[in-house]
């Protein structure tokens, strides 16, 4: 996949675009900001955004005036209106594993990363994650103690050669009484 850096105004937003994100681009904008542009905005041979309004608007936000950009020549009409709103559904069938969620957002918190909000939750979604006290409530001192019930958890990755294979270990797994997950990477 070739990608370009094309000036910002040459990428022309796509008119019909269903996806209602504007609300989104402060955050995509402090991402960006934050840890640079690392998916390229897709368009079509005409610079029609077919993927990335959002990441468009955001650094129309942070004045960028140049930008990542994949042409995707080999797509035809047809197939990029298709592709337009499968980018934008298909994350949707996604979930959250809250515990692991819960885990990566706890390690941030004690390795001190700057600023949570930046993984895109608000300070609210991620005190619920962390176990926190939400702000204001308590005595006022240690607004950031862990509550009590909090208990760390650890995890093991095994990585298999086949799905057979991961069938097997994860069925021996959970016969020994582990809690195991199914990854796909």
């Amino acid at each position: 996949m070739e990608i370009k850096e094309l000036e910002l105004k040459e990428i022309i937003p796509y008119a019909r675009n269903p996806r209602k994100n504007k609300h989104a681009t402060e955050k995509v904008a402090a991402s960006i900001k934050e840890f640079g542009f690392r998916q390229p905005i897709v368009v079509d041979s005409e610079m029609v955004i077919v993927a990335g309004h959002t990441r468009y608007y955001a650094a129309k936000k942070l004045k960028l005036k140049t930008i990542p950009v994949h042409v995707a020549n080999d797509l035809s009409p047809i197939k990029a209106k298709a592709y337009r709103i499968a980018d934008n559904r298909i994350h949707e069938e996604a979930e959250w594993d809250d515990e692991l969620l819960a885990l990566e957002l706890g390690e941030l918190h004690e390795m001190k990363f700057s600023d949570l909000t930046l993984t895109g939750f608000d300070t609210a979604e991620i005190e619920q994650y962390l176990h926190l006290k939400p702000s204001g409530e308590g005595d006022g001192a240690g607004d950031d103690e862990v509550v009590s019930n909090y208990k760390e958890q650890y995890g093991v990755i095994v990585v298999c050669e086949n799905e057979d294979q991961q069938e097997e270990i994860y069925a021996k797994l959970t016969e020994q009484g582990y809690n195991c997950k199914v990854v796909v990477t």
